[in-house]
């Protein structure tokens, strides 16, 4: 099917201009409407993951990219988050009525574009009647801005530099655009110099860096950020990644509408927020990895835009890929796993030596002898911060052999015997650490990663934790780790790999219990913690175990 494409304009109800670039079929018919809003230029229209929106017209669907306001060519000042839901309603009426519409629309994108559809569906249009969002958050604090009360440091700086050279291009300054964009491939992370400091603040006064740092608890600010689908029911497809850091959003939009009237459908690749393909970090996922999003999104228009009968309510609900084995894994609803536990054990060198630190299995009797009483010491030196090195909150995201990395003295490993048996882990991962440390403040990462023959050491999923204590009290710290599905094979390890940093992930943390604005080395202090194993150790690692 042939495929026109114009350019349009609307207004919203305070009279400001948002363009769109719209694609239909060369044809008489009447066809409905798919639209998606960004920030990023709508030529761009979320290619980076997805297929053109000439493709999706050419199925039959007029496509409507629109610049959401105050970017692209749309009029209006710039504000994240802040006007989505007004200009979401009032961009689906719009839509709705367009010449050669049914005065139905459904919604897709990914990240801000997948948030603009929540948006509008808070505004409760009668013409939107399917979304498809992908990799977003449901709260704006905790699945996006925060991870566990750390501030997410290289993604946020990263999008407000991106955001802030945007607005610099838009308006025609040549000089901030220059600043910002050279900023933008070689980010300050470390030296968040006063130069930068006062250009970001300068060209970009209204940019949501130094207020997302302002708020860093959850309070009203965030409440009043976050969509609100408070009454809303619509059938939804939520797409995500395992490497994605915005995944503990989709899941949480995802469980928030199992009560729904309408159909919920999830899937999750071994994808980070993008790209979405077989290849991720340093594992080729084979070529069932590669993205099929496009015709699946296409059966959801399908069945709910136009009537057609696509088998969608025929199929298992939710879709996860399985690494390792490299295969989708069907489920009616997301697994419910059994815990198997390991707790640690130690000779007291597990920051020097692989054999150090060992995962011992646990027995549900609790009868599993974890050894004699031990502390590991953990220096924080806020000099050599330990590295991130892939996972979901670093870019470059993904699984990578981290052995070397693991052989620094500031980082635990607690290895556990080959496996006798497959372990296929589904859901999220939880370690519990029994620990004391020497300053009011600290963080503590935690990897898990497949120890395969002759000892490559790859990393399935990590999480973190900014912790607020007592200095000198011994605490037990529960640290989520981001949700996963993987096989591991007889033969290979378990190892689980703690440290006080994942910079530049997320903030260094100062150590001295003060709110850490930025990335401040010459406040940060060295912190010592020591982290309890054996027999009277409630330190241990918690595995979502998938038997099918």
């Amino acid at each position: 099917m042939n495929v026109d494409r114009e350019t349009a304009t609307m207004k919203t109800r305070d009279g400001v201009r948002l363009d769109a670039d719209i694609y239909r079929p060369d044809s008489n018919e009447r066809f409905p409407v798919l639209l998606m809003r960004q920030p990023y230029g709508r030529a761009i229209a979320s290619t980076v993951v997805y297929a053109h929106p000439q493709w999706y017209a050419s199925q039959g669907y007029i496509v409507v990219v629109q610049d959401v306001r105050g970017r692209g060519t749309s009029e209006g000042e710039f504000e994240l988050f802040a006007r989505e839901v007004e200009d979401g309603f009032d961009s689906v009426e719009w839509a709705a009525q367009l010449p050669g519409s049914t005065g139905e629309v459904g919604m897709y994108g990914f990240s801000y574009q997948g948030m603009t559809q929540l948006y509008a569906a808070q505004a409760k249009s009668q013409a939107l009647k399917v979304l498809c969002p992908s990799m977003v958050a449901y709260n704006l604090y905790s699945d996006w801005a925060y991870e566990n009360g750390s501030f997410c440091w290289q993604a946020n700086l990263g999008w407000a530099v991106q955001l802030a050279a945007e607005t610099a291009r838009l308006k025609g300054d040549l000089t901030a655009f220059k600043t910002l964009y050279l900023a933008s491939r070689n980010l300050p992370l470390y030296d968040f110099s006063p130069p930068f400091d006062e250009c970001l603040r300068r060209y970009a006064p209204g940019n949501f860096f130094y207020e997302w740092l302002n708020h860093s608890t959850e309070d009203e600010y965030w409440q009043n950020l976050s969509p609100n689908l408070e009454g809303v029911d619509l059938p939804m497809l939520h797409i995500g990644g395992w490497f994605d850091p915005y995944l503990r959003g989709t899941l949480n939009l995802y469980r928030s509408r199992l009560a729904s009237a309408n159909p919920q459908s999830l899937i999750i690749g071994p994808w980070a927020h993008l790209p979405w393909g077989r290849k991720l970090g340093e594992i080729d996922y084979g070529e069932t990895a590669q993205s099929a999003i496009d015709r699946l999104q296409l059966r959801w228009f399908d069945y709910f835009l136009k009537g057609i009968d696509t088998g969608l309510l025929n199929d298992p609900s939710v879709c996860l890929f399985e690494m390792g084995s490299n295969q989708w894994r069907y489920f009616e609803e997301f697994p419910q796993p059994e815990f198997k536990l390991y707790g640690f054990a130690s000779d007291g060198l597990a920051s020097i030596r692989e054999d150090g630190g060992s995962l011992v299995e646990l027995q549900a009797d609790s009868s599993t002898k974890k050894g004699e009483s031990c502390e590991d010491i953990l220096v924080r030196d806020p000099w050599r911060p330990v590295p991130a090195l892939g996972g979901h909150a670093m870019s470059p995201a993904g699984s990578f052999e981290r052995s070397a990395l693991d052989c620094r003295s500031d980082i635990l490993t607690y290895t556990s015997a080959p496996l006798t048996a497959e372990l296929q882990i589904v859901g999220e991962v939880w370690v519990e650490v029994d620990c004391v440390a020497d300053a009011p403040s600290f963080d503590l990462c935690a990897v898990l990663s497949e120890v395969r023959q002759p000892g490559s050491v790859y990393n399935v999923t990590q999480g973190y934790l900014r912790c607020d204590r007592a200095p000198q009290m011994r605490h037990t710290l529960k640290i989520p780790l981001q949700a996963t599905c993987a096989k591991i094979e007889p033969g290979c390890c378990l190892r689980l790999s703690l440290s006080a940093d994942c910079f530049p992930a997320y903030a260094l943390n100062p150590g001295t219990g003060t709110e850490a604005k930025v990335a401040n080395f010459l406040e940060a202090k060295i912190i010592t913690i020591r982290v309890r194993s054996g027999q009277d150790s409630l330190s241990c690692l918690r595995l979502p175990i998938y038997h099918p």
